[in-house]
């Protein structure tokens, strides 16, 4: 069985280089001969192999690749929904409760955001979170007690403003899926910041998820047609953000759970 881990050529460094090998090796284990190929090597040629690992958030890429007639994992649809912040919460609208989110209207340019921040302060009230729609561990998310702080962020990218639940400050839990189980869960937490992100100075243990807690994980697996994931949830079960190549590493070394070798056997259950 031969299979391609798709990962970005511009995303560089230790913790990625780790995870990459660590998928090598896992595959390798289970008789699979897994080639590492960058999304810019993949843009000018053409990939052959049973199945690619789609490590990134290249959504035209992946698409492509399925449009070429093979299976991908995450598909294209999955990444694309789990990028965009603005997408995560529509698709999720009704299926798990989230907290409240205004997302800002589509604008050409770096317009005046005035009345919609005014609105949304009015709705949401301060502070607020405010997070641009594309980001990922935990950049381009703060934390505003004002308007001008509000209007300070707005760049001209997209962005949503989000209540900001006071009792989850710092807290969270991540529970990973693959497939249509929950396999390994990890509460984080972080004293000095309100996002509880291990790449901003949180730490992280294992824990044991209520059934509640499992079924909406599932729930928003489902919903966003994911085949592996991290969910994070806020106090009081409130589903935050869809992770679809959540850093599988650092929640081996807090849970003692490796997620790798479920990965590549839910592969092979649907490409058999």
């Amino acid at each position: 069985m031969k299979g391609i881990l798709a990962v970005n050529h511009f995303l560089k460094g230790e913790k990625f280089d780790t995870l990459h090998r660590h998928l090598i090796s896992t595959a390798e284990a289970a008789r699979i001969t897994l080639e590492l190929k960058t999304n810019l090597e993949l843009a000018t040629a053409k990939a052959e192999a049973d199945f690619v690992l789609f490590w990134d958030k290249d959504v035209n890429l992946a698409r492509r690749l399925e449009k070429e007639g093979l299976p991908v994992f995450n598909s294209a649809r999955a990444i694309m929904l789990c990028d965009d912040k603005a997408k995560t919460y529509n698709e999720l609208l009704g299926i798990v409760p989230q907290p409240e989110t205004l997302t800002a209207p589509l604008c050409f340019a770096n317009d005046d955001m005035t009345d919609f921040v005014e609105t949304a302060v009015s709705l949401l009230g301060l502070p607020l979170v405010f997070k641009e729609c594309y980001g990922s561990f935990g950049q381009q998310v703060f934390l505003c007690k004002s308007r001008e702080e509000i209007m300070g962020h707005i760049s001209g990218k997209p962005f949503v403003l989000q209540k900001f639940i006071r009792e989850s400050a710092g807290r969270d839990i991540r529970l990973e899926v693959v497939g249509n189980s929950v396999v390994a869960g990890m509460r984080r937490e972080n004293a000095e910041d309100f996002r509880s992100n291990i790449t901003n100075g949180g730490s992280a243990c294992s824990c044991s998820p209520t059934e509640e807690e499992c079924e909406l994980a599932l729930k928003a697996s489902r919903a966003l047609g994911l085949d592996f994931c991290g969910v994070d949830i806020l106090e009081g079960g409130l589903v935050c953000e869809v992770n679809s190549n959540a850093h599988i590493i650092n929640l081996m070394n807090a849970t003692g759970t490796d997620i790798a070798p479920l990965i590549f056997e839910h592969i092979m259950r649907k490409i058999k």
